[in-house]
């Protein structure tokens, strides 16, 4: 093998890399540059212009929800007609403006409406979708119709993984009644034991609460069928 077959006829010249794929290395940069002008118009017009349209016709979902829950006009919306427009129903909204505040608080709704209508499966869908904002009354009351859910589907793992998750997140309130349902989770997959416990809680932590009037009950059927 010769000399030049080893080793290349032209040196490389210092900087001849940035020479070579300057057009390359411009490419990228502006690629660069035109991917953060889509990203800072996303987050700051796209999103934005989406979240105020969906809030606006949120509105009307909301008012047939006031109205009748259970009605199709909250689920489904109403066409327009004689001139007059329509609006999308809560499942259209929850859909088709994903990523907003609206379709968050649509999924919340949703869960309740088809737990209502016995239609569970779609229940835990739709709740599951649901992400915590950090409202007091909101995110236990998602988690805490997640735990109904699961109890309708006789689920009781999910069930009692959802009650606890509510109770802890409620205030002095609510947090009761959550424990009241983990309690009775509990006596329906046969651990009385942490049924009593549950009850328990409610007594020694919020006495004042209604749940906690009858409580001595439930606490002697559960210590009665742990023994």
């Amino acid at each position: 093998m010769s000399t030049t077959d080893k080793h290349p006829t032209q040196p490389i010249r210092k900087g001849s890399f940035l020479q070579e794929n300057g057009k390359s290395l411009l490419f990228i940069v502006a690629a660069i540059i035109v991917l953060v002008g889509v990203y800072f118009w996303y987050q700051n017009f796209y999103l934005k212009n989406r979240a105020e349209e969906a809030s606006g016709k949120m509105f009307r979902a909301e008012q047939a929800v006031g109205i009748d829950s259970l009605s199709n006009y909250a689920l489904k919306g109403e066409p327009g007609k004689n001139g007059f427009p329509g609006y999308p129903g809560l499942e259209q909204i929850a859909t088709d403006y994903d990523n907003t505040k609206s379709a968050n608080l649509a999924n919340l709704y949703l869960g309740g409406i088809y737990l209502r209508k016995g239609d569970y499966r779609k229940a835990v869908e739709s709740l599951s979708k649901y992400s915590a904002t950090g409202s007091p009354v909101a995110d236990p009351l998602a988690l805490g119709l997640l735990g109904d859910a699961y109890s309708e589907l006789k689920d009781y793992k999910q069930a009692v993984t959802y009650y606890k998750k509510a109770s802890d997140k409620a205030s002095k309130f609510t947090s009761p009644m959550f424990l009241k349902k983990l309690g009775l989770v509990y006596e329906a997959d046969k651990d009385f034991k942490s049924a009593a416990d549950a009850y328990t809680k409610i007594k020694t932590q919020y006495p004042e609460s209604a749940e906690a009037q009858l409580i001595d009950g439930y606490i002697a059927r559960a210590q009665g069928q742990a023994k």
